[in-house]
């Protein structure tokens, strides 16, 4: 473990995304066998579908003949996508089985086809180096479908870069300003927080709020655990960051006094913001997310109510992003000042670096 301090000044600039990496495509409920679902992962449009036996397929969205989009297209056959242009159709390997008004198919008619894997709830594909698509590279989202967890989640299309969303993530003293209203208080500022480099090369970011009031989100899930709820609480944030673009923040408060900064969270409730963001193009991003919990599991009302409550505070954040890509866009080669607060974000901006340098190296 290796505790952190940010770099002084970094570039306001475009920032590039790695491919060697696994990002969401989309959910899985997306991904179905009755069409194709088109989707720019890492400026690479795909087309996604599922064979009749549910495997997942990703791939490139350009017909081999003329460059027509395969999305536009339909399922055939045995699990084939047909060109809507003039009738290829390509097996799940990308590659070409059926030319029109012709027997013989041209050997080179091919097609990319990416590693997929589907957990989480979501479907995953790697667009670098196939040999190095390792699923245990996945980042830990358990808590997704785990059956101590329930909660539901969106998708939101960013009009910014994702190291932008990564920013807002690993910082959350904005919440102070941003969302007022909502979750947002003084002492997430004035509390002390402590960022560090796990041994298996995630980030974490840790803040602990003692003997605080609780914000009105907080207020309304104490009551709904425990009816009639009053009184002061201890709240926690700890984010963890896995390469290149996935962030799970463990959220919660508990009565004052009660043990929770020493593991007893049983007098409080508890949540996760599961985040994974996906660059869709430089200026552009796929933005999923969900609020998980640990306490009444058979609520779909909770889950509901707390996926539209959570659904309005990112719409805030995304009003803010969008305005500062447009900044950042008005002002080529501002340099960004770091504060204390930036450091979980300056070792992100770090580990995507050295991700982007090998894979260079490699090329």
């Amino acid at each position: 473990m290796t505790t952190l301090q940010p770099e002084r000044t970094v570039t306001a600039t475009i920032f590039p995304h790695p491919l060697n990496a696994w990002y969401a495509a989309g959910w899985d409920h997306e991904v179905t066998t009755r069409g194709v679902l088109g989707r720019t992962v890492a400026g690479k449009p795909l087309a996604l579908y599922r064979t009749s036996d549910g495997r997942t397929v990703a791939l490139a969205d350009a017909c081999w003949h003329r460059l027509a989009p395969l999305s536009m297209g339909r399922l055939v056959g045995n699990d084939e996508i047909q060109c809507p242009y003039h009738g290829l159709r390509y097996d799940s390997a990308g590659r070409c089985t059926q030319m029109p008004a012709q027997e013989t198919v041209n050997p080179s008619a091919m097609v990319p086809s990416y590693p997929t894997v589907e957990r989480y709830r979501y479907v995953w594909v790697w667009l670098g180096d196939p040999t190095l698509a390792d699923p245990a590279k996945l980042p830990d989202m358990h808590q997704m479908d785990h059956p101590d967890w329930a909660g539901d989640g969106l998708t939101i299309e960013a009009r910014c870069n994702y190291q932008l969303v990564l920013d807002n993530l690993m910082d959350l003293t904005h919440e102070e300003f941003v969302h007022g209203s909502t979750i947002g208080q003084a002492e997430l500022s004035e509390s002390e927080f402590h960022t560090r480099r796990e041994d298996d090369g995630s980030v974490t970011v840790e803040r602990w709020m003692r003997d605080v009031e609780p914000p009105p989100f907080w207020l309304g899930n104490m009551r709904d655990r425990f009816p009639g709820f009053t009184g002061r609480v201890d709240r926690w944030q700890i984010i963890h960051y896995y390469a290149p673009s996935t962030i799970c923040i463990d959220v919660g408060v508990a009565k004052a006094g009660t043990g929770a900064p020493q593991g007893d969270r049983s007098q409080g409730v508890n949540g996760y913001v599961m985040n994974t963001i996906t660059p869709e193009t430089d200026r552009t991003s796929h933005y999923f997310w969900a609020f998980m919990r640990n306490y009444r599991l058979d609520s779909q009302l909770i889950t509901t109510r707390l996926r539209d409550g959570v659904q309005g505070v990112f719409a805030e954040d995304e009003a803010m992003l969008t305005a500062q890509q447009a900044a950042i866009d008005a002002n080529p080669g501002h340099e960004f000042y770091s504060l204390n607060i930036d450091a979980g974000g300056m070792w992100v901006r770090r580990i995507l670096d050295r991700m982007l340098e090998a894979e260079q190296a490699r090329r």
